[in-house]
């Protein structure tokens, strides 16, 4: 099956940016979200990301030109779900609404039409059921800056069709991201495993006193050869969907090594997020 049509659910960062990622690939995209003010802020602030990628000669204004025609946006999820081949939700994580969202979108797509979830703590096995085409489901996990990070890991359920995952491979490959293939539902699949292992190991390190965090950071930058240190990027997630992503995963394990660290806890509690809120690790201007 050929899959010409997108549909994006949920205009937050991951999702406007999904949807420009699809469109920059040459696929007629659909932008849906509840809020019509989030999806005049998503227009917004990627028509500006545009504009600087052509400034600074990273795309020509041919290109964005005709993204930004195939990309359109809509707060009626019925009307834009008729079309889809492929659908990509990215709404919030919240096993209740995405049930919701799966249940509806089972009942007004095309029955070829693929249904995916964004979502990096959620297997697609909790919403596959109540879409009624468990073969066509499937986790399709972008990783943020989705529109500059290349893996998308492809998780699949034990419903899941072989010719579900390769046509989600094959729009990945052409949206010029690299795709992993995760053979088996775990939490945190493979980058959120192996990234919180070293959080982990980062943490304990520092909580001990063993080195600062500074000093963590560099050693990752410059021994590892990671471009950020492991303060700095839970900084940049987010402090809050660090110690979220743990509770996921606790509420699948029930293993105490996956509780949120004590240190996440402290700084979640005191309203230091990281980036977003001027202050997590180190201070933010």
């Amino acid at each position: 099956m050929a899959i010409e049509n997108i549909l994006v659910i949920g205009a937050g960062t991951m999702g406007r940016q999904i949807a420009m990622s699809c469109a920059l690939g040459g696929y007629a995209t659909v932008l849906q979200d509840i809020s019509e003010p989030a999806l005049a802020a998503a227009r917004t602030e990627l028509e500006s990301w545009a504009a600087s990628r052509v400034a600074k000669g990273k795309l020509s204004q041919d290109a964005v030109d005709q993204a930004l025609g195939l990309l359109s946006q809509t707060a009626d999820l019925d009307a834009a779900a008729r079309d889809a081949d492929l659908v990509i939700e990215a709404a919030v994580e919240r096993l209740d609404i995405k049930e919701e969202i799966f249940a509806r979108l089972g009942k007004i797509t095309a029955a070829h039409a693929i249904l995916a979830t964004n979502s990096s703590t959620l297997p697609s096995s909790k919403v596959a059921a109540a879409s009624g085409r468990p073969a066509q489901v499937c986790n399709m996990h972008f990783f943020n800056p989705a529109l500059v990070m290349k893996c998308v890991e492809i998780v699949r359920n034990d419903q899941t069709s072989d010719a579900t995952v390769a046509a989600v491979t094959e729009v990945a490959q052409r949206l010029n991201k690299q795709p992993v293939l995760v053979n088996k539902e775990i939490p945190g699949f493979i980058a959120n495993r192996m990234m919180g292992a070293i959080n982990r190991e980062a943490l304990n390190l520092a909580q001990a006193g063993i080195a600062s965090i500074v000093d963590i950071d560099t050693t990752a930058r410059t021994a590892l050869g990671h471009p950020m240190g492991p303060f700095e990027l839970m900084d940049m997630v987010g402090l809050d969907v660090v110690d979220f992503i743990a509770q996921a995963n606790y509420a699948e394990t029930g293993n105490d090594a996956d509780l949120p660290h004590p240190l996440i806890v402290e700084k979640v509690k005191e309203g230091k997020l990281g980036r977003k809120s001027g202050e997590g690790f180190y201070p933010y201007n």
